[in-house]
């Protein structure tokens, strides 16, 4: 099967879920994505998605379940040695794509930055992700994505009715930030194709969060022209039922409102879908002792019949055996070489002639080592001595 992406080569640096995410989706289209990591014994200083196994026991256990990291190489270089760095040059000279997830200036400290390697490949498409990009007064600021999510004004939108922020349950400044990256290699690769030259990507996780909280910038920015509705629970939910359980709703539309209010037998709210003060407390009040009369699933059907919006909040169990789920393949069951049936979460995007393919799982830290730098032109017995000297594991 042809892949969208066969005969792009990427080097990836990043050692967090920003850029393993964006390069497993590279990788899923048939990207060959070649992960340049540090040595065992100074992996410790860093974690997250981006890190593979360390070799030995549960090595691959671990490997068969890390999806971020499948369709990958790994190969281990100890970049503070010269010998390492004429390694890595020459993997940089035919190579597409480079993406590194650290913060600004460490690169250029590493002597891997976009100025150095431009010069060896001119065509190469060069992605940085960082909490707050290149050139931002915070660029030297420790973070994560909690602090990004504030910073860019979602997390005051994730609030309690008491108007107190609600820590966000999925990492939405990385995966976000993932997406970005991808759309921006591949308009890099486009463009390419048009010029014959490389560029640098500057990605920023509060750029992409900030991105995302545009439908609330119009009210910030002009509340006369595009004055703001804060939906409640009995508008959007989550609402509370009998069994202890969860439903959301999405009465947004007036129509879907009057069906809703027509399903639990209380019509006479109809007209009072945006009511505030003294009547909106009343019909807030009210719905929700009705929504106690009922399990989840009784009232999934009432309200899935009547044709208004929504959905079960599903516990983490049943979200990997919804009917949705699984006829849509985002979770499929593959046959691992010694694992046996494992897991793996599937491609969102559906390309009828290119789909994503898994080809391999993901590698424990330095398994391709020696068959890269064997592809590079290395002969067996440098590779023997680049082991020894410890500038390759």
């Amino acid at each position: 099967m042809t892949l969208a992406l066969q005969g792009i080569k990427i080097i990836d640096v990043g050692y967090y879920l920003p850029a393993a995410y964006c390069t497993q989706m590279l990788g899923d289209m048939g990207a060959d994505v070649i992960k340049v990591e540090e040595p065992i014994t100074t992996r410790h200083r860093r974690g997250g998605a981006g890190v593979s196994a360390a070799p030995g026991k549960g090595a691959e256990e671990k490997s068969a379940y890390d999806f971020f990291n499948r369709n990958k190489r790994s190969v281990i270089l100890d970049l503070k040695s010269k010998e390492a760095m004429a390694i890595f040059h020459r993997l940089v000279k035919d190579a597409d794509v480079m993406i590194e997830n650290m913060r600004p200036g460490v690169v250029k400290r590493m002597g891997i930055d976009y100025d150095v390697l431009k010069e060896i490949n001119p065509r190469l498409i060069y992605c940085s992700i960082s909490g707050f990009g290149q050139d931002s007064p915070y660029k030297n600021l420790a973070g994560h994505d909690p602090n990004y999510c504030s910073i860019a004004g979602a997390q005051m939108m994730n609030a309690d009715g008491e108007k107190n922020p609600i820590r966000f349950g999925v990492p939405l400044g990385d995966i976000g930030t993932a997406l970005h990256a991808t759309i921006g290699i591949l308009t890099a690769v486009i463009a390419r194709g048009l010029t014959g030259q490389g560029q640098y990507i500057d990605i920023s996780i509060t750029d992409s969060v900030f991105s995302f909280v545009s439908r609330g910038l119009r009210a910030w920015i002009r509340p006369d022209l595009w004055p703001g509705t804060e939906y409640g629970e009995v508008v959007l939910g989550p609402l509370e039922v009998k069994d202890g359980k969860y439903i959301t709703v999405g009465n947004i539309e007036p129509y879907f409102w009057e069906r809703f209010c027509k399903a639990i037998g209380r019509e006479d709210f109809v007209p009072h879908k945006d009511a505030k003060g003294e009547k909106g407390e009343e019909v807030k009040s009210e719905i929700k002792k009705i929504m106690l009369t009922k399990s989840r699933d009784e009232w999934v059907k009432i309200l899935t019949e009547a044709d208004t919006a929504v959905a079960p909040v599903l516990e983490v169990a049943e979200v990997l055996d919804d009917p949705h789920i699984r006829a849509r393949k985002l979770v499929m069951d593959l046959d691992h070489p010694t694992q046996g049936k494992v897991k793996q979460i599937g491609f969102p995007i559906k390309l009828s002639d290119t789909p994503g393919q898994i080809r391999t799982f993901a590698p424990f830290a330095g398994q391709h080592t020696a068959e890269v730098l064997r592809s590079l032109g290395y002969g067996d017995d440098e590779i023997k001595s680049f082991k020894e000297n410890g500038i390759i594991q």
